[in-house]
């Protein structure tokens, strides 16, 4: 129902910026409002969740590792969500994707919100994945 591409990863310094775009397109009539997430997998690493948004009100999450460092936004008009990447550090290189999935269908935890829900399960059949973008962090 979704095509999902990203891009704006690359190479950068420690302490450097990038910014990642997810652009959006449906291909469904349905109405319905989805939460977006950035996911990310280093080699040899399990994919992890990074931020997440609803595209409705704009609700955000973030991991602890990059809290204070990454802002995720949307552009309801251009279908667009952003991970802007701040203080960069070699830890973060990776490979980012981003995924949707109808906020009424993502899989719920209890007693959890449902952006950090969807951000805490990286291996779950979301509806629509991106293809990825290469971030890579090195002096």
């Amino acid at each position: 129902q979704l095509q999902l591409v990203e891009s704006g990863g690359g190479l950068v310094q420690p302490g450097g910026s990038l910014r990642l775009s997810c652009a959006v397109s449906r291909f469904t009539l349905d109405l319905r409002y989805y939460a977006i997430g950035w996911f990310r997998q280093a080699p040899g690493k399990e994919r992890e969740g990074v931020s997440c948004i609803s595209s409705s009100d704009g609700s955000t999450y973030y991991t602890d590792s990059v809290k204070g460092r990454f802002t995720i936004s949307r552009d309801n008009a251009q279908n667009t969500v952003y991970l802007q990447m701040n203080n960069l550090k070699p830890e973060d290189t990776a490979v980012y994707y981003c995924a949707a999935d109808p906020l009424a269908t993502v899989p719920g935890i209890r007693g959890i919100p449902i952006l950090q829900a969807m951000c805490m399960q990286a291996d779950v059949p979301y509806e629509s994945w991106g293809q990825g973008t290469q971030v890579t962090v090195s002096s």
